[in-house]
Order: structure tokens, then C-alpha cells, then sequence
């Protein structure tokens, strides 16, 4: 197996640079859900002084540990999110690309909120499905740009990637967000991505 820090790329990891920006200074643990081989979280190992990654997938978690050999900062737990035995308010980064779409959005969503520490930060990148006029239009208008970027750059990531439509809308998803997490900070991305930005109030 490779363990390059940066191996391939793709349209989740074309979001990396912008999430290992929003890492708090000083961070002591951080979170990445949906962790898939590891390849955020050892790229959040640089900014974090212990990572903890979680999927569901056990060939998932099985290649994240091999690429982990002997970075003892890091640690993957093979489990469902939404149930697993985390530890409650005690990260200063969570992140989660591309995997709140594979569960209960609310839920998941509160989760990740639950489990940072007053101060943390939270971004979430995910899919979302089109519903307006506007929403087609952008995705007909990106299409071009989308498909050179991808064929210039050699997209492609780790087989066996668990996969899956999104339900929600773009529309659906930033208004369950401002009701979860009031002062979220939302972004549509062009590479068929939104992101999810908040920080934590300390009182």
C-alpha cells in the first residue's frame, strides 16, 4: 500500500487544504468522521497532537491503520458514528468530509456538535442533491471546469469507498444546519461539494 502523505486526488480531497486551515492553534484532539484510509487524518496529524478517525468500513479502517504504522498520534476506531463510544466534549476539531450523507443528517449533525469542546471547531463537507432552477444551472455551468480539473488532476481514491446519492437538498441542508448550529457558516463549492464551518460558543 502506499504512504505517501498525499497519494491521489479527488474532489473530497481537493477540500483538504480549506479544513486543515480551520484547525484551532494549539489543538490537542481532533476528530475525522467518516474517516475512510486515513488520509485526512494524517494530514490532520500535523496540526493536532492526537487524531482519532472513525468509519464504519472495516476495509476502510484496515488500510488507515497499515498507512498509520508507527504514528502513534494516530488512532482509528471501526464503528457506526452515530453510536459509538466517543468521549463527550473533549475535541477541539471535528471534521467529517463527505460521509453525513450516509446517515440521519440531525443526528449526525448534533453529534459532531456534542463532541467538541466549548471553543472547538466543526466543518463538515458533504453532497446534496439539486432542486431549483439555479442549483441545475450551476452544476450544467460547472460541468466543463469539473470534468478537465478531474481529468488534468488523475481523480481517483482508495477502492472500496462505501458510496452513496444524497438525499437532501442543498436548500434542505443549509436550513437544518442554521437550526442546529446557529451562526454556521455555509459555502457552496464548485467541485459539487458545500461546506459546513462553526465554532463553538465558549459559554
Amino acid at each position: 500500500m502506499r504512504r505517501s502523505a498525499d497519494p491521489y486526488w479527488n474532489t473530497n480531497v481537493a477540500r483538504h487544504p480549506c479544513i486543515l486551515r480551520s484547525v484551532p492553534e494549539g489543538c490537542g484532539d481532533a476528530l475525522d468522521v467518516g474517516c475512510g484510509d486515513g488520509l485526512l487524518a494524517r494530514k490532520l496529524s500535523g496540526r493536532a497532537k492526537h487524531v482519532t478517525g472513525i468509519d464504519k468500513s472495516p476495509d476502510m479502517i484496515a488500510a488507515a491503520q497499515e498507512s498509520a504504522a508507527g504514528h502513534p498520534q494516530l488512532t482509528f476506531v471501526e464503528g457506526d458514528f452515530l453510536t459509538a463510544e466517543l468521549p463527550c466534549a473533549q475535541y477541539d476539531f471535528v471534521c467529517s468530509v463527505t460521509t453525513i450523507h450516509h446517515m440521519d443528517f440531525d443526528a449526525a449533525l448534533v453529534r459532531m456538535r456534542d463532541l467538541l469542546r466549548p471553543g472547538g471547531t466543526l466543518v463538515v463537507v458533504g453532497l446534496a442533491r439539486e432542486a431549483t432552477a439555479a442549483e441545475w444551472a450551476a452544476l450544467i455551468a460547472a460541468a466543463p471546469i469539473v470534468r478537465i480539473t478531474k481529468t488534468l488532476r488523475r481523480a481517483h481514491g482508495p477502492q472500496g469507498m462505501p458510496v452513496a446519492d444524497p438525499q437532501m437538498s442543498y436548500g434542505q441542508v443549509r436550513a437544518a444546519a442554521r437550526r442546529l448550529l446557529p451562526g454556521v457558516r455555509y459555502r457552496r463549492h464548485i467541485l459539487r461539494r458545500y461546506s459546513l464551518t462553526w465554532d463553538k460558543p465558549v459559554h
